[in-house]
């Protein structure tokens, strides 16, 4: 088994991406932080449940949110306020 990459904040922080991208590969990436490893690990977001760990919402309360946001969506194209993106701003 290979060794961590062990670095400070400010080593890593000069290429984030790199050692994100190695993460992600694979590799051990540790930052080393008030004299603790803090390792880099990908992690798995599960998109049915992750409104209510990221928010810290109830299921009925996420459910109401989309009711309404799905509502305010139809109404604004009914409308005209809102329209497709055509890729140009």
């Amino acid at each position: 088994m290979d060794d961590m990459k062990t670095l400070s904040v400010t080593e890593g922080r000069q290429n984030l991406g790199r050692w994100l991208k190695r993460a992600l590969h694979g590799e051990d990436v540790g930052f080393l932080m008030d004299g603790r490893v803090v390792a880099l690990r990908p992690v798995e977001v599960h998109s049915e449940d992750y409104v209510l760990h990221e928010y810290g919402v109830t299921e009925k309360q996420a459910e109401k949110a989309l009711k309404t946001v799905k509502a305010e969506i139809k109404k604004a194209r009914a409308t005209g306020a809102m329209k497709p993106f055509s890729g140009k701003l």
